[in-house]
């Protein structure tokens, strides 16, 4: 077996810090989100996704794969939703055996009115303590890391 590559102390520093942003930054805009709006990040992704899609609407499979979620626990999830009159779930005219989660005019109404919450939150917790040359480096290092992540999850 080859010697494993250790990280240098500089990258140490970086995937450390980089572990501890994310899951400090998760949790604030989480709970901002919960306190502004009641939503749940989940709550909120769906209805994001929801609200972006063709018609409000999309196949759970397709969502699910979007969220990187089993299509079980979305079912679940979106069950949960359809209940609170955010979503409903209506089947695939062109397989009636997919199932199509579908926007409510309610469910709309709490994207709108949580949306402009949780970008100022993220604003607040990232993007305003970033100098703009920051910004563009985090989006050109996500953007190498999300397109390499892709290309090794695809066949």
């Amino acid at each position: 077996m080859d010697e494993p590559r250790w990280l240098t102390p500089a990258e140490d520093r970086a995937w450390r810090g980089y572990r501890r942003l994310s899951l400090l930054l998760d949790q604030q805009i989480a709970r901002d989100l919960a306190a502004d709006s009641g939503l749940s990040e989940a709550d909120y992704d769906v209805l994001s996704n929801l609200s972006e899609a063709p018609g409000a609407r999309m196949r759970l499979t397709e969502l699910a794969g979007h969220m990187r979620w089993s299509p079980s626990r979305l079912s679940h999830h979106v069950t949960r939703m359809q209940r609170r009159g955010l979503v409903t779930r209506d089947t695939s005219p062109a397989d009636g055996r997919a199932a199509v989660i579908v926007l409510t005019d309610e469910g709309l109404r709490t994207i709108e009115e949580a949306a402009p919450h949780h970008v100022e939150s993220v604003r607040r917790h990232l993007i305003d303590l970033l100098t703009p040359a920051q910004v563009e480096a985090l989006a050109a290092l996500t953007e190498t890391v999300v397109a390499h992540l892709v290309e090794v999850e695809s066949p």
